[in-house]
Protein backbone atom coordinates (compact mmCIF):
# COMPACT_ATOMS: atom_id res chain seq x y z
CA UNK A 1 0.00 0.00 0.00
CA UNK A 2 0.97 3.63 -1.39
CA UNK A 3 0.39 6.81 1.06
CA UNK A 4 1.29 9.62 -1.67
CA UNK A 5 2.06 13.15 -0.18
CA UNK A 6 2.45 16.59 -1.68
CA UNK A 7 1.76 20.58 -0.39
CA UNK A 8 0.40 23.07 -1.61
CA UNK A 9 1.39 27.20 -0.80
CA UNK A 10 5.33 26.45 -0.42
CA UNK A 11 5.77 29.92 -2.54
CA UNK A 12 3.19 31.83 -1.93
CA UNK A 13 3.18 35.49 0.10
CA UNK A 14 0.31 35.18 1.74
CA UNK A 15 -1.13 31.97 3.55
CA UNK A 16 -0.92 28.49 4.83
CA UNK A 17 0.77 25.78 3.77
CA UNK A 18 -1.04 22.42 3.29
CA UNK A 19 0.35 18.82 2.99
CA UNK A 20 -2.18 16.59 2.27
CA UNK A 21 -1.39 12.56 2.66
CA UNK A 22 -3.57 9.76 0.48
CA UNK A 23 -4.04 6.45 0.57
CA UNK A 24 -6.83 5.20 -2.17
CA UNK A 25 -9.11 2.57 -2.05
CA UNK A 26 -10.16 2.18 -4.99
CA UNK A 27 -9.14 3.84 -8.63
CA UNK A 28 -10.74 7.05 -9.31
CA UNK A 29 -10.34 8.41 -12.72
CA UNK A 30 -8.76 11.86 -13.84
CA UNK A 31 -6.52 12.38 -10.64
CA UNK A 32 -4.21 14.45 -12.33
CA UNK A 33 -1.22 16.46 -11.20
CA UNK A 34 -3.97 19.76 -9.37
CA UNK A 35 -2.49 22.57 -11.57
CA UNK A 36 -3.27 20.74 -14.49
CA UNK A 37 -6.88 20.59 -13.68
CA UNK A 38 -9.41 23.75 -13.49
CA UNK A 39 -10.76 24.32 -9.85
CA UNK A 40 -14.25 22.88 -11.03
CA UNK A 41 -12.67 19.36 -12.22
CA UNK A 42 -10.32 19.53 -8.51
CA UNK A 43 -13.19 20.18 -6.42
CA UNK A 44 -15.10 17.11 -7.76
CA UNK A 45 -12.35 14.59 -7.64
CA UNK A 46 -11.68 16.12 -4.32
CA UNK A 47 -14.98 14.92 -2.88
CA UNK A 48 -14.50 11.28 -5.01
CA UNK A 49 -11.22 11.00 -3.08
CA UNK A 50 -12.14 11.84 0.21
CA UNK A 51 -14.82 9.24 0.06
CA UNK A 52 -12.66 6.73 -1.20
CA UNK A 53 -9.68 7.08 0.49
CA UNK A 54 -7.77 7.45 4.34
CA UNK A 55 -6.72 11.16 3.90
CA UNK A 56 -4.81 13.63 6.28
CA UNK A 57 -4.32 16.95 5.80
CA UNK A 58 -1.60 19.27 8.08
CA UNK A 59 -1.77 23.07 7.65
CA UNK A 60 1.26 25.77 8.70
CA UNK A 61 0.18 28.90 9.39
CA UNK A 62 1.95 32.16 7.63
CA UNK A 63 3.09 32.73 11.21
CA UNK A 64 4.37 29.49 11.59
CA UNK A 65 6.33 29.47 8.66
CA UNK A 66 7.80 32.77 9.70
CA UNK A 67 8.73 31.36 12.96
CA UNK A 68 10.02 27.96 11.77
CA UNK A 69 10.85 28.16 8.20
CA UNK A 70 9.14 26.68 5.24
CA UNK A 71 11.59 23.78 5.70
CA UNK A 72 11.20 22.49 8.89
CA UNK A 73 7.08 22.62 8.64
CA UNK A 74 7.62 20.58 5.31
CA UNK A 75 9.56 18.01 7.41
CA UNK A 76 7.12 18.37 10.40
CA UNK A 77 4.32 17.65 8.17
CA UNK A 78 5.67 14.88 6.49
CA UNK A 79 6.60 13.09 9.81
CA UNK A 80 3.29 14.27 10.95
CA UNK A 81 1.60 12.60 8.01
CA UNK A 82 3.25 9.34 8.36
CA UNK A 83 3.10 9.42 12.29
CA UNK A 84 -0.79 9.51 11.44
CA UNK A 85 -1.38 7.02 8.06
CA UNK A 86 0.29 3.68 8.72
CA UNK A 87 1.41 2.35 5.22
CA UNK A 88 4.04 0.18 3.86
CA UNK A 89 5.23 2.83 0.97
CA UNK A 90 5.28 6.96 0.99
CA UNK A 91 6.28 8.76 -1.26
CA UNK A 92 6.02 12.56 -1.75
CA UNK A 93 6.52 14.70 -4.57
CA UNK A 94 9.48 16.46 -4.99
CA UNK A 95 13.07 15.61 -4.77
CA UNK A 96 13.86 16.46 -1.12
CA UNK A 97 12.86 14.29 1.40
CA UNK A 98 13.74 16.92 4.26
CA UNK A 99 15.73 15.02 6.24
CA UNK A 100 12.92 11.92 6.77
CA UNK A 101 13.92 8.33 6.60
CA UNK A 102 11.61 5.67 5.18
CA UNK A 103 10.41 8.73 2.57
CA UNK A 104 10.88 8.23 -1.55
CA UNK A 105 10.43 11.53 -3.75
CA UNK A 106 10.25 11.32 -7.19
CA UNK A 107 9.99 14.55 -9.12
CA UNK A 108 6.34 15.17 -11.30
CA UNK A 109 4.81 12.21 -9.26
CA UNK A 110 1.70 14.25 -8.53
CA UNK A 111 1.10 13.92 -12.40
CA UNK A 112 1.71 10.16 -12.33
CA UNK A 113 1.25 8.57 -9.71
CA UNK A 114 -2.47 7.96 -8.38
CA UNK A 115 -1.83 8.48 -5.18
CA UNK A 116 0.33 11.39 -5.16
CA UNK A 117 -2.20 13.52 -7.64
CA UNK A 118 -4.77 12.66 -5.27
CA UNK A 119 -2.69 14.40 -2.04
CA UNK A 120 -2.03 17.14 -4.62
CA UNK A 121 -5.48 18.07 -5.36
CA UNK A 122 -6.71 17.46 -1.46
CA UNK A 123 -4.01 20.17 -0.78
CA UNK A 124 -4.60 22.27 -3.26
CA UNK A 125 -8.36 22.21 -2.53
CA UNK A 126 -8.26 22.74 0.80
CA UNK A 127 -5.79 25.97 0.98
CA UNK A 128 -7.86 27.69 -2.13
CA UNK A 129 -10.76 27.11 0.15
CA UNK A 130 -9.23 28.65 3.32
CA UNK A 131 -7.86 31.51 1.22
CA UNK A 132 -11.52 32.12 0.00
CA UNK A 133 -12.30 32.63 3.24
CA UNK A 134 -9.68 34.98 4.24
CA UNK A 135 -11.26 36.94 1.27
CA UNK A 136 -13.83 37.64 3.64
CA UNK A 137 -11.89 38.90 6.34
CA UNK A 138 -9.30 40.90 3.84
CA UNK A 139 -11.49 41.83 1.04
CA UNK A 140 -9.30 44.34 -0.38
CA UNK A 141 -6.78 41.63 -1.35
CA UNK A 142 -8.11 39.49 -3.55
CA UNK A 143 -7.19 36.65 -1.88
CA UNK A 144 -10.05 34.93 -3.61
CA UNK A 145 -8.57 35.78 -7.48
CA UNK A 146 -4.65 35.09 -6.97
CA UNK A 147 -4.73 32.75 -3.34
CA UNK A 148 -2.27 34.40 -1.78
CA UNK A 149 0.71 34.35 -4.99
CA UNK A 150 3.08 36.94 -5.70
CA UNK A 151 0.70 38.13 -8.84
CA UNK A 152 1.10 42.06 -9.96
CA UNK A 153 -2.65 42.30 -8.77
CA UNK A 154 -1.45 41.45 -5.27
CA UNK A 155 2.09 43.44 -4.83
CA UNK A 156 -0.01 46.45 -5.90
CA UNK A 157 -2.52 45.26 -2.97
CA UNK A 158 0.55 45.46 -0.81
CA UNK A 159 1.62 48.12 -1.85
CA UNK A 160 -1.76 49.81 -1.00
CA UNK A 161 -2.54 48.46 1.99
CA UNK A 162 0.72 47.07 3.54
CA UNK A 163 0.71 43.57 4.83
CA UNK A 164 -2.56 41.62 6.67
CA UNK A 165 -2.45 39.09 9.69
CA UNK A 166 -1.81 35.90 6.58
CA UNK A 167 1.35 37.59 4.89
CA UNK A 168 4.49 35.44 4.85
CA UNK A 169 6.55 38.58 6.23
CA UNK A 170 9.89 36.25 5.69
CA UNK A 171 8.85 35.78 1.97
CA UNK A 172 10.19 39.43 1.18
CA UNK A 173 10.26 40.60 -2.50
CA UNK A 174 12.36 43.14 -4.23
CA UNK A 175 9.84 45.01 -5.35
CA UNK A 176 8.32 45.57 -1.49
CA UNK A 177 11.71 46.71 -0.13
CA UNK A 178 12.06 49.94 -0.65
CA UNK A 179 7.91 50.50 -0.03
CA UNK A 180 7.49 48.38 3.17
CA UNK A 181 10.85 47.57 5.12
Amino acid sequence: MLCGIDEAGRGPLAGPLVMAGVVLHQHIGGLNDSKKLTAAQRELLYERIIACSTCHTVTFSAQKIDTNGISHCLREGLLEIMATISCEHYLFDGNSNFGVTNLSTKIKADASIAEVSAASIVAKVTRDREMIAFAQHYPCYGFERHKGYGTALHIQKIREHGYCNIHRRSFRLKALEATLF
